[in-house]
């Protein structure tokens, strides 16, 4: 079981995805920055600023800045392609899929302001499909780090890996709640809290949530298992499957619409079906707001998590 607690320190994954990254280009020259327009929000300026001869900013052109990386890949060059989630995916999708998965390229697309949490900019801006649409791309791997120590942890690893990855991040600071660092394993799930009577998977910004239901429900008496799944493909199809069959039933909990996500993920990879309940964001486009406030109307709170936990243990019984 991994130590996790939701601490009060609150920090930005995009502030890690910079320090990682600008720590790698120290250690490896081969180590290559895209932007797309949007350097200082994704904070990519960063390693600019240390290497500006390894940075390239692509101006508002999506697509060509993945045809970029595509090209920087094949001259052996490990390349970190970032721009916002909606437009990483969904504005290029044919150049991520003909020019980077298709041939198996080491491209890493890393992409912020993903979930509804973006808050005020509305459903434009509130990318709720990144993860169905790179999940069913073959070759790709799809992450979703739960705060910036397991971003600091990510980033060397998938560089240190042949071929593409997604790594999806949300725009606001996240309370820290992994403070060591720790040896990050691609398609590892993480026990962040033993239970028996219902399992609670999560991912990215929804495990902080996971771990305040947890609480909740230690209340009423109800001790749930807290898995966090940072990697959403592969899966860890033997942490799902023992879950299922020691607690009979198990909640997913992703900022994500439920189509297509982690909970799809999870359901193809039980061995047999259990009573599942998928908390996300329920095939809606969002709409501008608080990140806060749309969290809780969209029901990606730990409060609901707890109540749905309630009700699927009321239920079996």
């Amino acid at each position: 079981m991994v130590s996790a607690y939701v601490t009060n320190k609150m920090r930005n994954l995009r502030d890690a995805y910079s320090s990682a990254l600008i720590e790698l280009g120290y250690k490896n020259e081969n180590i290559v920055v895209l932007d797309a327009d949007l350097a200082l929000s994704t904070k990519t300026k960063r390693f600019g600023t240390v290497f500006p001869d390894r940075f390239f900013d692509m101006g508002i052109s999506e697509a060509n800045m993945m045809g970029v990386a595509a090209g920087l890949a094949t001259c052996n060059k490990i390349v970190f392609a970032s721009t916002f989630a909606v437009f990483a995916t969904g504005r290029c999708y044919d150049q991520i899929r003909q020019s980077i998965a298709y041939p198996c390229l080491n491209v890493k697309i890393v992409a912020t302001h993903a979930g509804i949490s973006v808050g005020g900019d509305g459903a434009s801006h509130q990318m709720l499909e990144d993860i169905a649409l790179m999940r069913v791309l073959p070759n790709m791997r799809v992450l979703a780090p739960a705060d910036a120590t397991e971003m600091e942890d990510v980033i060397p690893v998938i560089a240190s890996m042949q071929g593409p990855f997604y790594v999806r991040i949300g725009r606001a600071d996240a309370p820290i709640i992994f403070e060591r660092h720790r040896k990050f394993r691609i398609g590892k799930a993480y026990v962040l809290r033993k239970g028996s009577d219902v399992t609670i998977i999560a991912t990215g910004t929804m495990t902080a949530e996971a771990l305040k239901a947890y609480d909740l429900l230690k209340k009423n008496g109800i001790e749930a298992r807290i898995i966090h799944m940072p990697t959403i493909k592969p899966i860890d199809k033997n942490a799902v499957r023992k879950a299922a069959k020691e607690t009979g039933a198990i909640i997913t909990a992703e900022e994500h619409t439920i189509i297509g996500g982690l909970g799809d993920a999870v359901s193809m990879a039980m061995d047999e079906p259990v009573p599942m309940i998928r908390i996300g964001v329920s095939d809606v486009f969002g709409e501008s707001g608080g990140a806060r406030e749309l969290m809780e109307k969209y029901g990606l709170t730990a409060e609901n998590i707890a109540k749905q936990a309630k009700k699927l243990v009321k239920a079996r019984k």
